[in-house]
């Protein structure tokens, strides 16, 4: 008996061994608060000239850092302090908030990929040296997952392909819809997602989600 017992156990270790990494297509997700991404010429016009970003602590993908300079964003209902600003810096300027954030602000952001600023909302952002007004900038960022070339290879996605993501919470599971997958040798495998919609499935960073392929109906 215990050495049939044994035998099944090992078999088991075996089985799973063997299995794909990504048998169940786990995604690591990660829970993105508000931020903010300055150009050069903002920045030192928020700073100072000739001001530099200090690295406070590395994101997880690579060459990505928050840095432990913050500033203030408002809007006409009101104002949101201590905003972390998030390096290196970027061609464009750009705030990603939630819809709580904007419902504080009274702005109406639409949900974007981050860098798609055409026709987004306006918003002020305040430094230490001075208060800059962008007619465009402020976003709700679309959900997506970072992944590698290879990665998107194992999973059978493309980039820009929309996909769902389940995370089977035992209290309370979730499904995602519309999760954008971003490829980029740069990448390391990641899902982002924001602060509202974390807190509705109760979700933190670390925890993994399932991606599900959808097919053409569901895509459109």
């Amino acid at each position: 008996m215990k050495e049939e017992l044994t035998k099944r156990i090992v078999e088991e270790v075996i089985r799973r061994l063997q299995q794909s990494p990504h048998d169940e297509a786990c995604i690591p997700i990660g829970v993105s608060a508000r931020h903010c991404h300055l150009k050069e010429k903002d920045l030192e016009f928020l700073f100072g000239k000739g001001y530099q970003l200090t690295k406070k602590a590395d994101l997880s993908q690579p060459g990505q850092f928050a840095a432990n300079e913050t500033v203030i964003i408002a809007g006409p209902k009101g104002s949101i302090e201590r905003v972390r600003v998030l390096g290196p810096l970027r061609k464009e300027t750009q705030v990603e908030a939630s819809q709580t954030d904007a419902i504080k602000l009274g702005l109406k952001p639409p949900i974007r990929e981050s860098g798609d600023l055409e026709g987004s909302s306006p918003v002020t952002i305040i430094g230490p040296n001075g208060s800059l007004f962008l007619e465009k900038g402020l976003i709700i960022a679309q959900a997506h997952i970072h992944m590698s070339p290879d990665q998107a290879l194992q999973f059978s996605v493309a980039d820009g392909e929309y996909v769902a993501v389940e995370v089977g919470h035992l209290i309370r599971p979730i499904r995602y819809e519309r999760v954008q997958i971003r490829v980029s040798s740069k990448y390391i495998l990641e899902m982002h997602i924001d602060t509202d919609e974390a807190n509705a499935g109760l979700i933190v960073s670390g925890q993994t989600g399932k991606l599900v392929k959808r097919d053409a109906e569901e895509v459109r």
